[in-house]
């Protein structure tokens, strides 16, 4: 276990979570920094903990926040009232109350910019050390999009909590979209934000399902990024190379169509390749976060593999909403964890995670076969 208390590595962090989430997750530089200013303000402390260090019979449950706050309410108003009501507390107390034990350590439901940091303050204001790892490896759109359920994890019970004392708790739902269903409409009947708390399970649980030392690997890519330097062709090779995946191309959005629906954001965007690239295209598909890539025309990168979006400027992640057009992108597909890869080949992993569930009738296929000989 160790202490995340360096500014450079929090730094470092928030930028890395800001790629990581592949355009969703939440805002690192508003949500994230905000956040974690005023943790530290008031002294608490980030507790890691690497997967392996867990005991078998301990207890882990993951959590967050759904919803998007209100126009009547500020960033650093929200973040104030987390000291009076921190509703992903509710959630986790709620969680304990329907096991009947104490809740051992915390795991992150996916890493983002946001949401990884809200896991870390529960985490410091709870005295529950946080898993340095997730379900994801990456940022997901739905509940159920993680290695945990493809592991045979269950995502219920989950209790849900918002910041006017409202509890509900899917108990039990032979449907693995439901509760995530349940929960979007809570969110969308109110204003403000809910709280969830899922996937109870084991340390022997999390070990062989969780995507190990993703936040530790957030600190290693924001402080490769804060070196990163040359014209965007070599940093998009560079940077492809750094995290082992694939460069897509170097380029400038030509059309975006987006639109808020059924509590995401969904859009279609193409890029046109600049440079060597010049004359290719790169069509994203987008639910909340980049979803698929089409490079001319063929699917390159397929859900759960990550595509990381990244601006050549500044060398940080771009949020889905902030794509428009004449921005330049530089855009690279990853390979995803084993463990995600074989939640894939189960039944439930397979529904759980198919490209029909953001619009697409595409079948998942590694991104090192989709692109091979091509890149």
């Amino acid at each position: 276990m160790r202490t995340l208390s360096s500014k450079d590595e929090i730094a470092w962090m928030l930028d890395g979570l800001g790629i990581m989430g592949t355009g969703g997750g939440g805002d690192p530089q508003a949500w994230g920094a905000s956040l974690i200013k005023a943790d530290l303000a008031r002294r608490r402390t980030y507790q890691l903990v690497d997967p392996e260090e867990l005991p078998d019979g301990a207890l882990v449950v993951s959590g967050g926040y759904l919803g998007s706050v209100a126009e009547d309410r500020t960033l650093d108003r929200v973040v104030d009232e987390w000291e009076t009501t921190f509703e992903l507390e509710g959630a986790i107390r709620e969680m304990e109350g329907l096991l009947g034990r104490h809740v051992d350590y915390l795991v992150p439901f996916e890493v983002g910019g946001g949401n990884t940091p809200v896991i870390l303050s529960a985490g410091a204001r709870l005295g529950i050390p946080v898993v340095d790892g997730d379900a994801v490896g990456r940022s997901a759109p739905e509940t159920h999009m993680t290695s945990f359920i493809g592991h045979g994890i269950s995502l219920c019970p989950m209790p849900l909590v918002d910041s006017n004392g409202t509890v509900v708790i899917v108990k039990k739902s032979e449907s693995i979209f439901l509760p995530d269903e349940v929960g979007r409409f809570l969110v969308s009947t109110r204003r403000g934000l809910m709280a969830n708390s899922h996937y109870p399970m084991s340390g022997a649980d999390l070990k062989r399902s969780v995507i190990p030392n993703m936040i530790t690997k957030s600190i290693e890519l924001g402080r490769f990024m804060s070196t990163l330097a040359g014209d965007p062709e070599a940093k998009l090779a560079r940077l492809a190379q750094f995290v082992k995946g694939f460069p897509l191309l170097w380029g400038a959005v030509a059309d975006v169509k987006g639109e808020n629906s059924g509590g995401f954001y969904h859009a279609k965007v193409r890029v046109e390749g600049r440079g060597k690239h010049q004359g290719e295209t790169v069509e994203l598909t987008i639910k909340n976060e980049a979803m698929l890539a089409r490079l001319n025309g063929e699917p390159a990168v397929v859900f759960p593999d990550p595509i990381y979006l990244v601006d050549p400027k500044t060398n940080q992640g771009v949020l889905t909403p902030d794509i428009k057009k004449g921005r330049e992108l530089l855009l690279v597909g990853i390979p995803s964890h084993a463990r995600l890869r074989e939640a894939l080949r189960t039944e439930v992993g397979a529904r759980a995670f198919s490209s029909e569930r953001y619009g697409e009738k595409v079948p998942y296929r590694p991104v090192e076969e989709l692109l091979k000989g091509k890149r």
